[in-house]
């Protein structure tokens, strides 16, 4: 007897571009077309932009953790896993499930949008002392470490020690950086009054960024306002500036300078997932170089999009211009990318991925913001105002848009309750400890793992 068997579409990642994918996917095949799986360590699609809301917590975590087992009507199968290596030639992903164990996922069509992981720099110390701002575990680690420098700060009577834990140094002065700086500020200034014995004047908070402008992409006059609004609040906003080395209780500058600090927050960009390295394909400054089908070259079935990926952004009409890794071009990709998976399915031609730029929001909390919809300049209420109706109406549920709008306005009216949930009390973690970058295989172990489990069958 013949068996027919689905052809299999494997999604990796559950960020704004593989789910975008996964729904488009189950709306547009009939059931009997295709087997999608999605293979992602969390059940859930985080809502990235909003992590400095949680870290300051102005939202809650499940605020912006859209489930994706919350409607019945979903047929995708889930793999709580994530993807370490990919075989293109046998078409075999190896998934490390939260198991630990490690299996061979086979695919007839592949989506990589494992997304991004923090960038870092061989710089002593970094990884062992700094705090990422990648995952929801992290801002919701640094909103409770944050906290605990200033209990730590109220019981001790070193005038020393209580300095350095008012101290705090953000590096990376682009979106999430400064976005970071900003809420984490209004947390400390507004949790202090709180504290009679500490005073206010011994917070200070630092941003740093090596770049000559603070998020240049805004252009002059609002990255100039930005910092206006920042240096206002007391955070001494340093560029041209980096970290030379990074230690428990101190960090010292590239210009010299040693802040005495128990916090140190690096968000000075991000890189392609290392489960791209694993491909042994061509990249771009470590992305995968993808067609503008979002195809990758000289594999059939192989299709690649959103942070990890290279693609070219033809609305700009310069040669060699890719799309940035932001959340806007993520989402519109993985619509595309599932009808160019459905358009090859079905022996139709597929279409470029084309998209003009929106604009750009950058909420520093409270009243202020800067914002650039449509190339308009905002700022303040204006600016606040697009900044968080861009970000509510991008939410991809109605359940996730009304925890939102609730945690927005219960925050404006009653304020905080500077609770610590004691998330640290048993062990400190880092940067290294919550991104897992060293579970990935190199392309000549994947290849052995697929021979030799290909061997092993009868």
């Amino acid at each position: 007897m013949n068996t027919v068997t689905r052809p299999r579409i494997l999604v990796v990642g559950a960020g704004f571009a593989g789910v975008e994918c996964v729904r488009r996917l189950e709306r547009k095949l009939s059931p009997g077309e295709a087997e999608v799986t999605l293979v992602t360590p969390f059940s859930y699609q985080l809502y990235l932009p909003l992590l400095p809301q949680v870290a300051s917590g102005v939202l809650t975590p499940q605020s912006i953790a859209l489930s994706l087992r919350r409607s019945s009507r979903y047929r995708t199968r889930i793999i709580p896993g994530g993807a370490i290596g990919v075989d293109l030639k046998a078409k075999v992903c190896v998934i490390r499930t939260i198991t630990d164990t490690v299996v061979d996922e086979p695919y007839d069509y592949i989506v990589l949008a494992p997304g991004s992981v923090t960038r870092t720099f061989d710089i002593p110390g970094l990884t062992e002392h700094a705090f990422g701002m990648k995952t929801l575990a992290e801002a919701a680690y640094i909103r409770d470490h944050v906290i605990s420098q200033l209990d730590l700060a109220d019981a001790s009577d070193d005038p020393a020690e209580r300095a350095a834990r008012l101290q705090f140094v953000v590096v990376g002065g682009g979106y999430a950086g400064t976005e970071t700086a900003a809420c984490l500020q209004r947390l400390t200034h507004a949790a202090v009054r709180r504290y009679p014995r500490l005073d206010p004047g011994l917070i200070k908070w630092h941003l740093i960024d090596i770049a000559p402008k603070l998020m240049p992409e805004l252009g002059d006059k609002l990255g100039r306002s930005a910092q206006e609004i920042l240096k206002r609040r007391g955070i001494e906003v340093s560029l041209g500036v980096s970290i030379a080395k990074a230690g428990p209780e101190e960090v010292t500058f590239t210009d010299g300078r040693v802040v005495p600090t128990h916090t140190l927050i690096w968000t000075a960009g991000v890189v392609a997932s290392p489960l791209i390295a694993t491909l042994g394909a061509e990249t771009v400054k470590g992305r995968l170089a993808v067609t503008a089908e979002m195809c990758l070259p000289g594999h059939n079935g192989v299709f690649a999009l959103g942070d990890s990926a290279a693609v070219p952004d033809l609305a700009k009409g310069d040669q060699g211009a890719v799309c940035p890794p932001t959340a806007q071009h993520a989402m519109r990709q993985g619509r595309k990318v599932a009808d160019n998976v459905i358009a090859t399915l079905r022996g139709q031609p597929m279409q470029p991925y084309v998209h003009k730029d929106l604009g750009l929001v950058v909420d520093l909390g409270g009243k202020d913001a800067v914002s650039k919809p449509l190339g308009v300049e905002l700022r303040g209420v204006p600016a606040q105002a697009v900044a968080r109706g861009y970000h509510w109406s991008a939410l991809r549920t109605n359940v996730a848009k009304a925890r939102v709008m609730t945690n927005w306005l219960l925050n404006a009216v009653a304020g905080d309750d500077f609770v610590r949930t004691g998330f640290q009390a048993r062990r400190p973690a880092r940067l290294k400890d919550f991104e897992f970058t060293d579970s990935y295989l190199t392309p000549q172990q994947v290849r052995a793992r697929v021979e030799g489990a290909a061997d092993e069958q009868p």
